[in-house]
């Protein structure tokens, strides 16, 4: 199941809801304690402002996915893996790929 962003958190860009869904329906957040989900919210806040043109907040949110398990490289330093056959119980969203590059291309040259 997915949980529900806090409205609370006033996330306004849509890259920052995609980013908060799939990490909220993420094999890894079945591990998530109250801790995990309160760093989620900040970094998702984080995650809104660099999409409403504050780039420089990119690293810190690397280094807090990373501790995640955000890419292969990342899991595999974590010594993370998933049965590939189970489906963990959650639905999977895939983004739309072409509209993230979009929306990232546009908010990096400054249009």
């Amino acid at each position: 199941m997915i949980r529900p962003l806090p409205e609370e958190l006033a996330v306004e860009t849509p890259a920052a809801r995609r980013f908060w869904d799939t990490w909220s329906a993420s094999p890894q957040a079945q591990a998530f304690e109250e801790t995990d989900w309160a760093e989620l919210e900040m970094t998702v806040v984080l995650v809104d402002r660099f999409h409403q043109g504050e780039t420089k907040l990119a690293a810190e949110i690397r280094l807090r996915v990373a501790k995640w398990g955000a890419t292969v490289e990342d899991r595999a330093r974590l010594r993370m893996s998933f049965d590939q056959d189970q489906d963990h119980g959650l639905p999977r969203q895939q983004p739309e790929m072409d509209d993230m590059d979009e929306e990232l291309q546009k908010l990096l040259s400054g249009g």
